[in-house]
């Protein structure tokens, strides 16, 4: 607790230090000029995010968004062809060049993410020409910046990490999404192009597919700019690796003195507020520490609460995972902002500055005692007419209908709201925790935000993956500064995702509102938990249209497909999907979850990659000994093989070819079998493949129905 032993004393040095910053700050104003030098400084200074812009600025961004989309009301809202769109085309000293953005200054480029691939040809992607990215500025007729597009955003020929990166490490190399976080400052105009033959027309599925997001703010008027050259990054070599450095490194780094509140207790299951340390008098909140320890872990990192009042207003109510980046699964990460190891424990730098006093507690609103293990540092701020206070709120969208199967249209999808706020303040990021409820890409859809009242959305995406910093859905956990996905297990076959954004050169000032959009835009038919927490700065006074949910928030986590959708199992039957794998000689084996084939329990065990002669050896329960009729549902498809099962090493001569055009499955008389009671083994053999089949050598078996003989 920090207290003030002589009120009187502390707000008379408050008012002198008040009066001394606002001349510094005037006169610096008056003196310094955004720069290269500024920017950079200003991505590692974590007071300044929690001030609000001086100069002000406002921050928007071009993309390659489909052009149909429009008006709310209009057809196209959620058109998705998000490729190969382009302001306008140029003809330059002969060159085409796809004019990507157009900005009139003064202002400055803060992030560039994208991802490309070549044109299709018999189906197959061809290779990306790597055509030519120009940086234009202050209208003068040669570029600034000049090369290929994949070695300046991320391929180190410009900046190396961790501004410029290409996520994840572990995606091929076609499926990455490519970001650059370089600050390129201007004076009067900013004019962004792209050169490239294989670009054929804006939008339609010939060519060259380029994607991209470009995030620029726009100063006030008047404000001076140091515009960006090249020779500035060899001048600004020592500030790069410094500014670097302390960004993958993260921490508290160089902070005023701190003080520790900690806390080690278990609390009851629904109670709360557990008062977490009060301080009284200007400070703030430098660092969180938290650690949860449960049966159920899951269930308590969404039940257990973190709330937080400054000024005698709560501006965070926010679940722990949620609040520190991790949803409801531990899974180990790294940002500017927050980091969470692989014991669990979860760390966050957000400064969360106060006037006159903060609160921070706890409430557990599970059904099982949750132990808390916590700290907080504190330490002095100085508080102006800038200072703005921290808000993190958080709501979920459960089990929701994600509306009819799509094509490119869109038709069906639909817009959910992160947040919207009333005031002045700035956005600075959101981590988007999700259960995904079939084996199909839920995140198609783009961001759409609005500020100070925009009739049309001055951010409108090309894909929820794009706004994180990836891209292709793909799975492969990242890390960097800025964006994460800690899991990305149900990116592609349904299941648990976190994504986070966060921001700072690209944060999004506000003055009087804020509006903040997301398409709920999933390929397929089915349910999914969407849940999406917002984090801010505002200045005393702002509101929101999220309220703490304190029901939603106890709620069971979804930890399996069918605590979000209504799964039907056949009765009686063993699952595929249950049985034990004794051995294979060759393949992979994993559980394929499908709802459209309808499976019993919308799932099967699924053998790929074997080829003829090798062998899957499962074990199925039975519970009385016997003589049994084996009926087994088996899947068929176009590259799906000729197998012969056997049980028990009793011999049978009957194979089952399970080619066919289209996907399907139908029930099959193994053959009359003596089995014990308890575990019985049946040996799939792959035979061969129909002459008509694709690789051929597949199998999936849904379950076993066991008929007892007369």
């Amino acid at each position: 607790m920090i207290c003030a032993l002589n009120a009187n004393c502390r707000r008379i040095v408050t008012l002198l230090t008040l009066a001394i910053a606002f001349v510094a700050a005037d006169s610096a104003a008056a003196q310094d000029a955004v720069s290269l030098q500024t920017l950079l400084g200003e991505m590692v200074d974590r007071d300044s995010v929690a001030q609000y812009p001086s100069p002000a600025y406002i921050c928007r961004q071009f993309s390659s968004y489909d052009r149909d989309t429009v008006g709310v009301d209009k057809p196209g809202w959620f058109a998705n062809w998000d490729r190969s769109q382009f302001v306008r085309v140029e003809e330059n000293d002969g060159r085409r060049e796809y004019v990507m953005l157009d900005a009139e200054g003064p202002g400055a480029l803060v992030r560039f993410w994208g991802t490309w691939h070549g044109p299709r040809k018999d189906g197959r992607l061809q290779p990306f020409t790597n055509g030519t990215l120009r940086v234009y500025l202050d209208k003068k007729p040669e570029p600034a910046i000049e090369g290929p597009i994949a070695d300046l955003v991320s391929g180190g020929k410009l900046i190396g990490l961790p501004f410029s990166e290409s996520v994840s490490p572990e995606t091929a190399y076609e499926r990455r999404g490519h970001n650059l976080y370089l600050p390129i400052p201007y004076q009067t105009h900013c004019k962004m192009t792209y050169e490239s033959d294989g670009i054929v027309d804006f939008g339609a599925q010939r060519g060259e597919a380029l994607y991209y997001q470009i995030n620029y703010r726009t100063y006030e008027p008047g404000t001076k700019v140091v515009s960006f050259s090249k020779e500035q990054l060899e001048e600004a070599k020592p500030l790069l690796e410094k500014v670097g450095q302390k960004l993958v490194a993260s921490g508290l780094g160089d902070t005023p003195p701190l003080r520790t509140n900690e806390l080690d207790i278990e609390l009851p299951p629904g109670t709360g507020p557990l008062a977490f340390g009060r301080a009284e008098g200007t400070g703030a909140i430098r660092q969180i520490t938290v650690r949860l320890e449960a049966e159920n872990l899951a269930q308590a990192l969404r039940s257990t609460i973190l709330a937080i009042s400054f000024d005698g207003e709560q501006t965070v109510w926010c679940p722990v995972g949620d609040f520190f980046g991790i949803g409801y699964q531990v899974r180990p990460y790294r940002s500017w902002y927050t980091e969470v190891t692989e014991d669990g424990t979860m760390r966050c730098y957000w400064v969360m500055p106060h006037q006159k006093s903060h609160q921070a507690s706890f409430y557990n609103l599970g059904e099982q005692p949750v132990r808390i293990k916590a700290s907080k540092q504190v330490s002095v701020f100085d508080w102006d007419e800038r200072s703005m206070h921290f808000n993190a709120v958080w709501r979920q969208y459960t089990k929701v209908d994600t509306g009819p199967n799509k094509d490119q249209t869109g038709k069906g999808a639909f817009d959910v709201n992160y947040v919207e706020i009333q005031g002045q303040g700035k956005v600075v990021g959101d981590t988007l925790t999700l259960y995904n409820g079939i084996a199909a890409w839920w995140g198609e859809g783009d961001e759409k935000i609005y500020i100070d009242g925009e009739e049309f959305p001055s951010h409108v995406g090309t894909g929820t993956e794009d706004y994180y910093g990836y891209a292709w859905c793909r799975p492969e956990k990242f890390q960097s500064p800025f964006h994460s996905q800690p899991c990305g297990d149900g990116n592609l076959a349904g299941g648990f995702s976190v994504n986070s954004r966060y921001r700072i050169l690209d944060a999004l000032p506000f003055t009087k509102s804020i509006k903040f959009d997301m398409e709920l835009w999933h390929w397929r038919e089915t349910r999914m938990n969407f849940a999406p927490a917002t984090f801010w700065y505002s200045r005393p006074g702002a509101t929101s249209n999220v309220e703490p949910d304190p029901e939603t928030a106890a709620e069971p986590v979804a930890l399996k497909r069918s605590d979000i959708i209504d799964v039907v199992y056949v009765p009686g039957a063993i699952e595929g999907e249950a049985l034990k794998i004794v051995e294979k000689t060759a393949g992979t084996t994993e559980v394929q979850d499908v709802d459209i084939f309808r499976w019993s329990g919308d799932q099967q065990l699924w053998w790929r990659d074997g080829k003829p002669d090798d062998q899957l050896i499962l074990e199925f329960p039975v519970e009385e000994a016997g003589t049994y009729q084996v009926i087994a549902n088996l899947t068929k498809a176009n590259d799906y093989g000729i197998v012969r099962v056997t049980i028990n090493d009793q011999p049978t001569d009957k194979t089952f070819d399970r080619f066919a055009q289209r996907v399907s499955h139908d029930r099959v008389d193994l053959g009359q079998f003596s089995l014990k009671k308890g575990p019985n083994r049946l040996v799939v053999e792959i035979v061969g493949a129909n002459e008509k089949a694709i690789k051929g050598h597949m199998f999936g078996l849904d379950y076993l129905l066991l008929e007892k003989a007369n």
